[in-house]
């Protein structure tokens, strides 16, 4: 008989027991997840047209012309392990301007002809050098140009930095333009190169994502 009831208590208590446990449980608020991206993991490296610049200069016989384009938009995607990378960089065309209305009228009717082709779009496909996941990198990112309407293998020199979401880099590159299909825009005293040097400022921010 005592033997029941003290069995009746422990299986009470062992009741209790396991209710307070599932309760507290319940009621514990999820922990923040701070474990770093899995190996293979994409890194995204969004592009904030902001705070990113685009910036040309031809030579000519006198002086080189110096001018700007704007950035519509753009994500670099990169898989550090494997060195993947996808993506695209995109640039309105029509925002060409050397702050010389005559010379910029001539860049866009005669040499981009950027009413029928508005964008300028890169498109990354792999890169080489090692991407940091902090701290700076120096990388070479390959891809297509798409360039009045043509594309074109094109490999750019990106010297890049990462610190927690927020990433900056600056590029240099040079575009024969004529060699390319474009129409020179020289005339008879005025003679000027055949390519354009391009020069990128880029930041924006960070995230991760895993490879689908």
């Amino acid at each position: 008989m005592h033997t029941a009831r003290w069995n009746r208590i422990g299986l009470a208590a062992l009741a209790l027991f396991t209710a307070a446990v599932l309760l507290s449980a319940s009621a514990s608020p999820p922990r923040p997840q701070t474990t770093p991206p899995a190996a293979g993991g994409v890194l995204v490296l969004s592009l904030d047209s902001a705070q990113s610049k685009v910036r040309w200069k031809l030579g000519a016989t006198m002086h080189a012309v110096h001018g700007n384009f704007t950035f519509k938009r753009g994500d670099i995607h990169c898989v550090p392990q494997t060195g993947e990378a996808g993506g695209e960089i995109v640039v309105d065309a029509r925002s060409g301007e050397s702050g010389n209305a005559s010379r910029d009228n001539n860049m866009h009717k005669d040499v981009l002809e950027s009413g029928r082709y508005a964008e300028v779009i890169f498109r990354p496909d792999h890169f080489a050098g090692k991407l940091l996941p902090a701290g700076a990198s120096s990388v070479q990112l390959h891809g297509s140009f798409l360039l009045h309407g043509a594309e074109h293998e094109l490999s750019v020199p990106v010297q890049a930095e990462l610190s927690g979401d927020h990433w900056k880099g600056t590029a240099e590159f040079t575009v024969p333009y004529v060699q390319w299909g474009l129409k020179n825009p020289s005339r008879f005293l005025l003679k000027v190169n055949s390519s354009v040097t391009i020069t990128l400022e880029l930041a924006g921010a960070i995230r991760h994502s895993s490879i689908q």
